[in-house]
């Protein structure tokens, strides 16, 4: 099995779409006013946004990006005028993020894992007898 994609909730895509253009995302579905999907620039996942009247209580959707050159995209979405809520920080985790919210206010965490990713130190390893 293999993660295909994640949706999250929008009350406006003609504003969230040039948002997540201008993070790197390729548009490859506008079904306005309803959908849109966008294709990451890495791998094959695919990354979409659907109208909706409310938006989730509480602390609602987190979605990782992962970027081999985190501070350098940093620098070119901070001169594009993404304002961010963190700038990159080595974790606890090891891994280094930086964190922003889009227009709708999900918490978005641009980071770099690398091999932390999936094989930290305290990695489980599951045993089949």
């Amino acid at each position: 099995m293999n993660l295909n994609q994640v949706t999250i909730p929008s009350l406006d895509l003609t504003k969230s779409i040039p948002f997540y253009e201008k993070l790197g995302l390729r548009l490859i579905v506008a079904s306005l006013p309803n959908y849109a999907r966008f294709e990451c620039p890495d791998g094959a996942s695919t990354f979409s946004i659907h109208q909706t009247d409310t938006l989730p209580k509480g602390d609602g959707i987190y979605i990782y990006f992962e970027s081999n050159n985190l501070d350098v995209l940093v620098n070119e979405l901070i001169e594009k005028g993404i304002q961010f809520e963190q700038l990159p920080t080595d974790q606890r985790w090891l891994w280094r993020e930086a964190r922003l919210k889009d227009l709708d206010g999900n918490q978005l965490i641009l980071y770099y894992g690398g091999d932390n990713r999936l094989n930290p130190p305290w990695r489980i390893d599951n045993c089949t007898s």
